[in-house]
């Protein structure tokens, strides 16, 4: 898997943490002092610079809001979710929908796309408010590393077309099951996006996400894509 100097680091389900460079720092789907996967030494970010939500579940958005507060970073996510985190105070945050583009100071560049799940966020007092949609990222670095990070998802046609636009170098697929797609899934969404490095995700964090990277790269055997099972709280360069 080449990187292109970019350091990537799994911190377990579906978060993930990119650092560029130059050593701005990106935070995909924070859910982090309550994930049971994340290092303790990984709970209580010092630095991020671009938070992107996929969508609303609290395991992808539980620290969106004190993360968005204490660091102030640049965040993007669906329009909904946008507004609901502006009620939190949480500032610098832009708001946008599928096939959107937005581009952050240090030149990269992201854009939502579609998912097929649900975006219901759960509130302080438990109600669950509506949230948009749900949706993935492509992020295009400026090293010029394309990453697609699928959000949570079952596979569908389009991402062909995903493949076919943006071209992802590594693509950040889910394969739990029960809430999201399995690995025979995930293997024709590998097909279909024609990455050549599938990272899986969204996997073992509870005992009903029973999908494993080695079914996974029994479902792919047939395909040039490398699978890489990451180490949660390993960077990777």
């Amino acid at each position: 898997m080449d990187l292109k100097g970019v350091e990537m680091t799994w911190l377990g389900h579906s978060t993930f943490r990119f650092r560029t460079s130059d050593g701005t720092v990106v935070l995909i789907d924070p859910w982090l002092r309550d994930n049971p996967s994340c290092p303790d030494s990984e709970k209580e970010p010092d630095r991020v610079d671009v938070m992107l939500l996929t969508h609303g579940h609290f395991d992808h958005i539980s620290d969106a809001v004190e993360v968005g507060r204490r660091l102030e970073p640049e965040t993007y996510c669906i329009f909904e979710t946008s507004a609901w985190l502006e009620g939190k105070q949480v500032s610098g945050v832009v708001g946008l929908n599928k096939g959107g583009t937005v581009e952050t100071a240090d030149g990269l560049r992201a854009t939502l796309v579609d998912a097929v799940h649900s975006c219901g966020i759960t509130d302080d007092d438990g109600s669950i408010v509506y949230g948009g949609e749900p949706g993935g990222w492509v992020v295009e670095f400026s090293e010029g590393l394309r990453v697609y990070h699928a959000g949570d998802t079952m596979v569908f046609g389009d991402m062909e077309l995903i493949g076919e636009l943006w071209r992802p170098d590594v693509a950040l697929l889910p394969i739990g099951d029960h809430f999201v797609m399995d690995p025979r899934q995930a293997a024709v969404a590998a097909r279909l996006l024609g990455a050549p490095t599938v990272v899986p995700m969204h996997y073992g964090t509870f005992p009903v996400l029973t999908g494993t990277p080695d079914e996974l790269r029994s479902q792919v055997a047939d395909l040039d894509v490398e699978i890489i099972e990451a180490t949660i709280g390993e960077p990777v360069r």
